[in-house]
């Protein structure tokens, strides 16, 4: 069942909040009801480019207002539990930022909380709803790939130390999001190997590198940098039949997909070892895919509505930022242990939603 708009507060006016509120204040779902900070000034700096909408620096009286059903919270992740907490506890639905919380057993409870009341928890993984994500994940699912063999990606550039977390939780949450995403079965890695450096002596990982074996024995490399010269954003998916890559980077070819790759043909029926199969190279066609161009930020706050109205998990819910956050976990675990490979039980598979169109 479907019903009219539904006013939204967004909870923090630093650097994402304001782009949550110009989503939500262009929604044909959404009326902005406030924008609430603890810094005022703030707030009514972003409140003022939105017609009625109010600001605050009182969350208590933001979640009393009953013109308000959901929140979305833009504040520093160890403050998303408090926050998120406060709102489901008034029956408020709830967005919010990258990562869900600052632990598995934050995020955890948030997700508990959620199913108590009956509400909406979703994560803002704001990839996963790019045209260019969504044509991976369709592509992945047609079997246009065909059996994931590799997956490695690069998010590296000169950016912002960042005072309360390292840069595995800072910017891997990107990919981590996307391969949940787009992966046939989630983000199912059979462990968890991490290794970073803190060159700058800042105290905390300001390069590194993920390695996660898959399960069926594909692998998953993901590199994360704060101090590269150069940005760069791709990820490499490797199949049995094509390889895609995505440059996030190149506006005019974000996708390319290739028809090449390697073989290994039996040499004879009862032959098993592999050593003694034959290697042959296909070199086929690349060709790009069409992408039809949309904000992803107002297909998320599209989708918190749509989940709202008919009564489901959202797209990016609470599930799937809970395996965004085990990962990170387990490679806080990896560094503490210098390196080591942590084990984890593959989460199961997640449900799949419809790619929209």
């Amino acid at each position: 069942m479907t019903r009219g708009r539904r006013g939204v507060a967004v909870v923090g006016a630093g650097y994402w909040g304001p782009n949550l509120a110009r989503n939500f204040a262009a929604s044909d779902d959404w009326d902005l009801r406030a924008v609430c900070d603890l810094d005022l000034a703030r707030a009514r700096s972003v409140a003022d480019r939105h017609a009625g909408a109010e600001a605050s620096d009182d969350l208590t009286a933001v979640l009393a207002r009953d013109d308000v059903d959901a929140v979305a919270i833009a504040t520093p992740a160890r403050t998303h539990l408090g926050v998120a907490g406060q709102a489901l506890a008034r029956g408020k639905h709830v967005l919010v930022e990258k990562p869900l919380a600052h632990s598995g057993d934050a995020g955890r409870a948030m997700v508990s909380l959620a199913a108590e009341h009956g509400l909406v928890l979703m994560a803002d993984h704001t990839y996963c709803y790019t045209p260019a994500v969504l044509k991976m994940r369709e592509l992945i699912a047609d079997g246009a790939l065909g059996d994931i063999l590799f997956v490695d990606s690069v998010r590296i550039n000169l950016g912002l130390v960042q005072p309360d977390v390292d840069v595995f939780w800072d910017l891997a949450p990107h990919d981590l999001s996307i391969l949940d995403f787009v992966l046939p079965g989630g983000l199912r890695p059979t462990a968890v190997a991490a290794s970073g450096a803190d060159p700058l002596g800042a105290g905390k990982a300001c390069l590194g590198y993920l390695n996660l074996p898959l399960v069926g024995g594909a692998m998953a490399h993901v590199q994360v940098n704060w101090l590269s010269p150069t940005k760069i954003r791709q990820m490499v998916i490797g199949g049995t039949r094509r390889t895609l890559v995505w440059d996030d980077l190149n506006p005019s070819q974000r996708l390319s997909v290739y028809d090449r790759g390697v073989d290994l043909t039996q040499q004879a029926v009862d032959t098993v070892d592999r050593r003694q199969a034959s290697i042959s190279y296909r070199l086929g066609d690349t060709w790009a895919p069409a992408l039809a161009e949309h904000e992803p930020l107002a297909a998320v706050v599209t989708e918190l509505a749509a989940a709202i109205d008919e009564g489901r998990p959202a797209r990016t819910d609470g599930a799937a930022a809970l395996r965004v956050l085990d990962v990170l976990e387990a490679a806080d675990a990896s560094l503490a242990a210098g390196g080591a490979r942590i084990g984890t039980a593959p989460a199961a598979a997640p449900a799949r939603i419809g790619v929209p169109a």
